[in-house]
C-alpha cells in the first residue's frame, strides 16, 4: 500500500469515548443533545440486545432512516460490537430497501416511522429484528427471546455493570486492517446499486486524513451535519471524523434549504462546513446572484479600489452568514459551478474542492483552502496516489486511477463488477476523466460514462457545458444530452421565482432561449447546443441529489 500506519477504528473511537466522557456529542439541531457517556450507555444497550438476538461478528445491521442522534448510535453500536452496518438512503423506493435488506443479508433493520410504513417485515425474511429508530423499540421480532431482552434490558444492563457505568467499562471489539467494516450502497447514476464493501484500513486512513487536514477540529469544535449518514462523505467527515476526536455533530434533521442551511449556522457557529455543490449553489443563488448581477454592480466590480472594497465586503458578509468561525468548506461529492466557483475564488472566501468517491470511503485528493488552485479538486490525500492513463497526463485527459488503503474491498456478491474495477496491477479506475499539473493537482473533465462522441472525434464532457448554463439567472438545474446527432440542453427554471419577479413561464422560456448564443460563446465550437428544452419539474434525482442521467438518454 504505501507508508500507512494502521490503528483499530473501534479502539480509536473508545479511547476519544473516555477521553470527552462528559463533553457534547451528538444534538438533532433544535432537539434532543447526547454527551459522550450517554451515546455510550446506549451503546452498550444494543450490544446488550445484539448478544440476546444472537447476533454474530460480521452479521449486517441495516440502517434506513433520516439523519439524528440514534441513527449514530446505531451505527457504532453496531461497528463496536464487530457486526457490518449496512446504511441505506432513507430516500430510496420501499422495493429497492426491501431488496438491500435481503442483499445484504441483514439481521436486524433501524427504521424510522416514515419509512417502515412502505415496508413489510414479510419482504424481509432473513430479519430477526426491526427496531424504531427514534425510540429504539422494536417493530417486529421473530422470536419471543428478542421481545423479552427488550423488555428487560435495563435489568440486564444493570447485572452486567453492577455499581456504575463507567469510561473504564468500554471495551469495544478490535477491529484489523482488511476486515470489512461496512456496506455502503451507492445512490445509482446509472440505475444499478452496488454495494461497496469498505474495509477498516479505509476508515483509518480517512480518518488518519482529516487528522492532517484538519488538525484544528478537536473536542472543542462544532459541526453542522448537513449530508446524509448513509452517504460515504457525510458518514466519514460529519460523524466518524468527529466521533474520534471528541466533536460535537448537529444533524440538521430536516431537508437543507437555505434558509435552514443558515439558521443553523448562525446558531451553531461550525468550526468546518462538509458540503455538495448543490447546497453552496443555493445559498449562493439565494443570497447573492441578484445582487452580483445587477447592472450597477457589474459597473463597480470593474472599477479596481471599488471593486476590492465590495469583494471584502461581500466576503465578511458571507463568512458572517456561514456563522463566521469556520475554518474552510470543504466542497465535494459532484463538480462544482465554475462561474460560482470563480466568484469565491475572486472575493478569496475560504472554501476548497476536494475529490472522492464511495469506493475509496471516500477521500481522494484535497487541497486546503490556503493553497487550492482554480477549478482543481486538489493533491492525493494522505497515503494514497492519483494516475492519469494517458499519452500526456497534463495535457490530454484520460482516466483517473488511484491506489492506496483508501481502496474497496469491491462490490458485494458482484465479483465480475469488482474484477471490472481494478487494473492488473491493482489500482482502482474511478471512471472519472482528468489531467493532472505539474504540481500534482488534478482538474476533471468529467465522467467517461457521461463522454459524448462529436461527429469530427471530439470528446464533449457534458457537465463542463451544464456549469456554464447552470450559472445562468433562474436555472436550477440542467442536463446536456446527445440528440439526433446534436446536443439538447435539458432545463428545469425557477418557473416560482420568476414569477414572484413577474414573469410568466412562457416569458421565461423565452428569455432562456435568448441566451443560448451567449451560452454558445462558452464552450467551445464542437460542443454548441442546438435547442432548449424546459421541464415543469425538477429532474429525477438520486438521494445524493445527482441526475439519475440514464432516464433522459435519448440515443
Amino acid at each position: 500500500m504505501t507508508d500507512f500506519k494502521f490503528q483499530s477504528v473501534n479502539k480509536l473511537l473508545e479511547k476519544s469515548f473516555r477521553e470527552n466522557w462528559d463533553r457534547q456529542a451528538l444534538s438533532n439541531y433544535q432537539g434532543a443533545s447526547l454527551c459522550y457517556r450517554d451515546v455510550a450507555r446506549r451503546i452498550e444497550k444494543l450490544h446488550i440486545a445484539f448478544e440476546k438476538c444472537y447476533l454474530r461478528k460480521g452479521d449486517k445491521v441495516a440502517i434506513c432512516a433520516r439523519n439524528q442522534v440514534n441513527w449514530a448510535v446505531s451505527f457504532l453500536a453496531t461497528m463496536t460490537y464487530g457486526a457490518v452496518p449496512v446504511p441505506i438512503l432513507h430516500e430510496f423506493k420501499a422495493g429497492n430497501i426491501h431488496y438491500l435488506v435481503n442483499h445484504s443479508e441483514a439481521k436486524v433493520l433501524f427504521v424510522d416511522d416514515v419509512v417502515w410504513e412502505g415496508l413489510s417485515a414479510d419482504e424481509m425474511p432473513g430479519l430477526f429484528a426491526v427496531v424504531r429508530i427514534n425510540t429504539l423499540q422494536l417493530l417486529y421480532a421473530r422470536s419471543p427471546r428478542i421481545t423479552e431482552a427488550r423488555e428487560h434490558m435495563n435489568e440486564y444492563f444493570g447485572n452486567r455493570h453492577p455499581n456504575s457505568f463507567e469510561p473504564e467499562s468500554l471495551n469495544y471489539y478490535e477491529d484489523s486492517p482488511d476486515e470489512l467494516a461496512l456496506i455502503n450502497y451507492t445512490s445509482g447514476t446509472s440505475g444499478f446499486s452496488k454495494g461497496v464493501m469498505i474495509p477498516y484500513r479505509a476508515l483509518c486512513s480517512n480518518i488518519q486524513f482529516g487528522a492532517l487536514a484538519l488538525p484544528e477540529i478537536n473536542n472543542q469544535s462544532n459541526v453542522v451535519s448537513m449530508l446524509p449518514s448513509a452517504h460515504m462523505y457525510g458518514l466519514m467527515f460529519e460523524l466518524l471524523y468527529e466521533m474520534s476526536v471528541g466533536a460535537h455533530v448537529h444533524f440538521l434533521t430536516r431537508i437543507p434549504s437555505p434558509k435552514i442551511i443558515l439558521q443553523a449556522m448562525e446558531e451553531v457557529k461550525p468550526d468546518v462546513i462538509i458540503a455538495v455543490p448543490l447546497i453552496i449553489e443555493k445559498v449562493y443563488k439565494s443570497k447573492l446572484q441578484k445582487i452580483v448581477e445587477r447592472g450597477g454592480m457589474k459597473i463597480l466590480l470593474r472599477m479596481p479600489v471599488i471593486d476590492k472594497m465590495i469583494q471584502k465586503r461581500i466576503r465578511t458578509e458571507l463568512i458572517s452568514a456561514f456563522g463566521g468561525k469556520f475554518i474552510e468548506i470543504i466542497i465535494g461529492g459532484a463538480a462544482f459551478n465554475k462561474d460560482i466557483e470563480k466568484f469565491f475564488w475572486s472575493i478569496d472566501f475560504p472554501y476548497t474542492v476536494g475529490y472522492g468517491m464511495t469506493e475509496c470511503a471516500p477521500i481522494i485528493t484535497y487541497a486546503p483552502s490556503s493553497k487550492k488552485k482554480l477549478y482543481s479538486c486538489g493533491t492525493a490525500a494522505v497515503n494514497m496516489k492519483i494516475r492519469v492513463v494517458s499519452p500526456d497526463p497534463s495535457r490530454i485527459e484520460g482516466e483517473v486511477q488511484v491506489y492506496g488503503p483508501n481502496l474497496t474491498l469491491g462490490y458485494y456478491k458482484n465479483e465480475e463488477a469488482t474484477r471490472e474495477l481494478f487494473t492488473e496491477d491493482g489500482w482502482l479506475k474511478t471512471g472519472d476523466m482528468g489531467i493532472i499539473d505539474e504540481d500534482g493537482y488534478l482538474f476533471l473533465r468529467g465522467r467517461y460514462k457521461c463522454m459524448i462522441l462529436s461527429s469530427n472525434g471530439q470528446n464533449i464532457y457534458p457537465e463542463e457545458i451544464e456549469s456554464v448554463i447552470n450559472a445562468v439567472s433562474y436555472v436550477v438545474d440542467s442536463l446536456v444530452i446527445e440528440d439526433g446527432g446534436g446536443l439538447t440542453a435539458l432545463i428545469y427554471p425557477d418557473y416560482h421565482l420568476a414569477e414572484l419577479d413577474g414573469m410568466s413561464r412562457a416569458q421565461l422560456e423565452q428569455s432562456l432561449t435568448a441566451l443560448l448564443p451567449e451560452i454558445n460563446k462558452e464552450v467551445p465550437n464542437f460542443a454548441q447546443i442546438r435547442k432548449m428544452e424546459f421541464l415543469p419539474e425538477d429532474f429525477e434525482r438520486t438521494p445524493k441529489r445527482s441526475i439519475k442521467r440514464y432516464l433522459y438518454q435519448r440515443n
